[in-house]
This record gives structure tokens, sequence and C-alpha cells, in this order.
């Protein structure tokens, strides 16, 4: 038993706790549920902001991050509601005692949307909205650099010290958009951002996910239009089930899906029968 106990020590000292924070449950409408944004805490620390919507700037304070923290941003796509926040961030990161280098991924262009670079450039540049900070942009920054990292449609994989961070490109109508799945000490969890999911790409991509967070924007009964740039309820459960899996979440919760709630879990349930978590700003969900 002295042996067995010495053996197992090492290994409970070096434990590690993951946890994932809903910093914003809702979608781009008047509401009290903050825009999209995710944390992903690594041993009590915000390790990783996923999307920063309107409202993620108060939701981040409020959940006792610190920006000094983040080892990225990941921008699913650049619709307002979810990178609207980005500027705050940066601002208030001038004040805080960070210097290290912060990587913010997204997407390529297509159509109207640019890609992750030069929409930072439009923001920070020398002629961009807040040309004041273009610093932010150099190593020469006053506070700390900011670096776009772009990500292609293809599924691409990325090593970023103990996280393994994986994307692909998704649906969304016309948006440029990726889905990401995060790999950290031995658990997966992968967020869908808004895609209809045409392609079977999310379920190769969460397959045996700890935790999949699915936005659930559109009720089952929806218009074509809708369902161009969301999943329904039943493409929901389809996707959790083939992928196996084990926790699904369900944010981004429009209006239009309020007082649904039950008909799209029975929806999801026609497919998926694992634990289902209805997404609420600052909920943390321990791994």
């Amino acid at each position: 038993m002295k042996i067995l106990i010495l053996l197992l020590t090492p290994l409970l000292f070096y434990a590690h706790t993951i946890s994932i924070q809903i910093l914003g449950s809702g979608g781009p409408e008047f509401s009290l549920r903050a825009s999209s944004s995710y944390l992903i805490w690594i041993d009590n620390k915000a390790k990783i902001l996923v999307d920063a919507g309107g409202g993620s700037f108060l939701r981040f304070t409020q959940s006792g991050a610190k920006i000094e923290d983040l080892k990225l941003i990941a921008l699913t796509h650049l619709h307002i509601d979810h990178a609207a926040d980005i500027p705050q961030f940066m601002k208030a990161g001038f004040f805080s005692t960070r210097t290290q280098m912060l990587p913010i991924f997204g997407t390529i262009a297509k159509g109207d949307f640019p890609d992750i670079k030069t929409y930072l450039k439009r923001l920070f540049g020398k002629n961009g909205a807040y040309a004041y900070m273009n610093d932010i942009l150099t190593p020469q920054s006053d506070s700390f650099e900011i670096k776009a990292i772009l990500r292609r449609q293809k599924s691409t994989t990325t090593h970023l010290g103990n996280i393994t961070i994986t994307t692909v490109g998704i649906h969304h109508g016309n948006v440029p958009a990726i889905a990401y799945a995060f790999e950290i000490y031995g658990k997966k969890i992968v967020f869908t951002g808004d895609t209809s999911a045409q392609t079977d790409s999310i379920i190769k991509l969460a397959k045996d996910a700890d935790y999949l967070i699915a936005h659930h924007a559109i009720p089952q009964h929806a218009g074509v239009y809708a369902r161009q740039l969301h999943m329904t309820p039943e493409r929901i459960g389809e996707i959790a089930h083939k992928a196996k899996v084990k926790h699904l979440i369900l944010s981004h919760r429009m209006k239009r899906t309020y007082h649904k709630e039950k008909e799209s879990e029975q929806r999801i349930r026609q497919n998926y029968n694992q634990e289902i978590i209805w997404a609420e700003d600052l909920m943390r969900i321990e791994l």
C-alpha cells in the first residue's frame, strides 16, 4: 500500500483543473444576455477567450479573469455579436501589467468580411478606427503586441504549450467561419460557432469530445434563410450523437428560441441521450 501511495503521489501533485465558463449566452439583439463569448480556465487561470461579442468585456471582469493570463483569443467569425468587444479588451489591456504578445486567431477574407489581419489593421492600424493605438500591432507597443493568426478553411492543428488547437472551416451562409477544438491535459472541448453544419466537418472535429458547445440560435421550424446560417435542434442532436460527445452545451440563445427549449431538447434527444446543459451568462462548468 505504501508503495502504491508513493507511485500515485506525483500524479496527484500534478493534477490539473480545467473548466469552461460562459461569458455570453445570447446573440445580436437587445437582451439581458451578453453576446457570444467563452472562457477556458486552466488551473484557475483564464487561458483561452473564444469570441468577444458585446457584453463579453463586462462578463470577463465579473468572472475574475485577468487579461495577463490569456494565452490566446479565438474568433469563430467577424459578426458583430462575436467580435465587437475586441477594442475594449485591448484598451483595458493598456492599463494591465501584461507585456507578453497575445495571438488572435481568426478567419480568411470573403465578400464583405476581411481576414483577421486586415480586421485588426482596420481597428488599430495607422489608418484604422482606433489609430491612436496603432503601436499594439508592433513589438514596440506601450502595452503588449497583438498578432493575427490566420486559420484557413481546411483542418489545421497548432500547438501552443500544453494546448492543442484544431480548426476547421464551417458553413455560416456567406460568412467565413471556423470551429475550434481545444485539447488540454487529456480533455477535449469543441466550439461549433455559428454554422448550419451542412457537411460533417463538425462531427470529425468533435469526435469523442468531453464538451461540445453548440449554438441554439433557431428553433426546429425556422425559415430557409435562418437554416442557411444555423443548425436546427435535430442537426445538433445528430452531430452530438455521431461524434459521441459526452456533454452538450447549448448557447447563443436568441429570442426566437425562448420558450421552445423543451421542444428543442425533445428534437435533440431523438439522436442524443447524454447530458444537455442550457448556457447562462457566467455559468462555469468543471471538467
